[in-house]
């Protein structure tokens, strides 16, 4: 047991850190850009070649395909950098997410929903590549690997809750030398319930042999932290800088901005770990 201190302060004292993903420990706002466009053109190419009829939708679909994603939209703000929202689709949401997503965009413009999920479903076997292939290269937060080594030097175990699938969640960390910080205990969208569902933190605490009231979950959505509360999570953490757009946080939930802000102690007063 450990105790959390934010800022110097005393958060909580816990066993287990669960960390998410994409926008947290991962700066992964450049690939998932890269992946939402690819998405985008392959269904207009697809819309195209399939109903050339209805080439006159393309701007619809674009304009439908980028909301959903959580694009940021230029009309709203066009000398701004081209960014994704932090609490959209392709930031927080996982792959069947977006596919459903991408039909119901596809149905909007007047295909029937057989022939849109086939088109989805197509559309994403394409672009997958591009979210963990060799043009995918993982970015951690600033600092973020100095914060998991004094997390992990103090005794606490530490594991990933992500709706990132498990090959993509263990390619981030191995590429960035992470891999031997963390339980190999983890869950993705490839486990049930997925995030935001509470169980799915209680799903994690069970193959870690541990209960969510020795634990503290920090994310970068409120989704995150209203779940973790939900599942009755001890320490609950915003994480703010994992995107060039700084999410909207409730702020009922204590909030970082810098790793160097999360320090450790021993829960019976020993050495401060900074």
């Amino acid at each position: 047991m450990a105790r959390l201190l934010l800022r110097g302060a005393p958060l909580a004292d816990v066993q287990v850190v669960l960390f998410d993903k994409d926008g947290t420990l991962s700066r992964s706002e450049p690939q998932l850009l890269v992946l939402a466009q690819a998405r985008i053109e392959a269904c207009l190419d697809a819309l195209l070649r399939l109903h050339p009829e209805r080439s006159g939708a393309g701007p619809e679909l674009s304009s439908l395909l980028r909301r959903a994603y959580g694009l940021q939209e230029p009309a709203a703000a066009p000398l701004a950098p081209p960014g994704l929202r932090p609490c959209g689709a392709t930031a927080v949401g996982s792959r069947q997410h977006n596919l459903i997503s991408t039909a119901t965009a596809l149905a909007q413009v007047g295909l029937g929903w057989p022939e849109a999920l086939a088109i989805a479903e197509s559309v994403f076997n394409a672009t997958d590549p591009l979210h963990h292939g060799p043009l995918a290269a993982p970015t951690g937060t600033t600092a973020v690997g100095p914060m998991l080594e004094r997390l992990a030097a103090a005794g606490l175990t530490l594991a990933v809750i992500s709706n990132d699938n498990a090959a993509g969640i263990r390619h981030f960390l191995a590429s960035l030398g992470l891999a031997q910080l963390f339980h190999s205990q983890l869950w993705s969208a490839d486990d049930h319930p997925c995030k935001p569902h509470p169980d799915a933190v209680h799903g994690l605490c069970r193959r870690l042999g541990t209960e969510a009231r020795h634990c503290a979950l920090i994310g970068d959505a409120n989704s995150d932290l209203h779940m973790a509360r939900q599942a009755g999570v001890a320490a609950v953490i915003g994480y703010r800088s994992g995107w060039s757009l700084v999410p909207s946080l409730d702020p009922r939930y204590p909030q970082l901005n810098h790793w160097d802000e999360l320090s450790v102690a021993l829960a019976t007063g020993g050495t401060d770990h900074r």
